[in-house]
């Protein structure tokens, strides 16, 4: 599990804004996971998407990385934002493009 967790680490220090779903970006496979990638590509925000349903230890791993028990989960500059929920709701009220914005994240689109 040890090898996940890297795994898990470099991918979010290395990337602005990364997204653990199901499926991917082209191809989201569960709902939630279609919404988060719906608003990121409504926002143009430049981001990784990482499908987990493509290895069970990182399915798992990333639930245990987080303490967060359900997918898709949102990373921005190494900081784990939430699900599908609190991405919505954030997005929503505008939060989500000004926490973006403010941490350097280039926003197109965005009110």
């Amino acid at each position: 599990m040890s090898d996940i967790n890297t795994y898990i680490k470099s991918e979010v220090d290395e990337n602005d804004v990364v997204v653990f779903m199901k499926g991917t970006p082209q191809f989201p496979q569960c709902g939630f996971s279609g919404q988060v990638v719906q608003i990121l590509d409504y926002l143009g925000v430049d981001y990784k998407g990482i499908n987990v349903l493509a290895d069970g230890d990182l399915r798992q791993g990333i639930k245990d990385f987080s303490n967060w028990p359900t997918i898709p989960q949102l990373y921005v500059k190494g900081e784990f934002i939430g699900g599908c929920d609190i991405v919505r709701e954030m997005f929503q009220a505008g939060e989500l493009q000004e926490h973006l914005s403010s941490k350097g994240v280039a926003v197109r689109g965005a009110a």
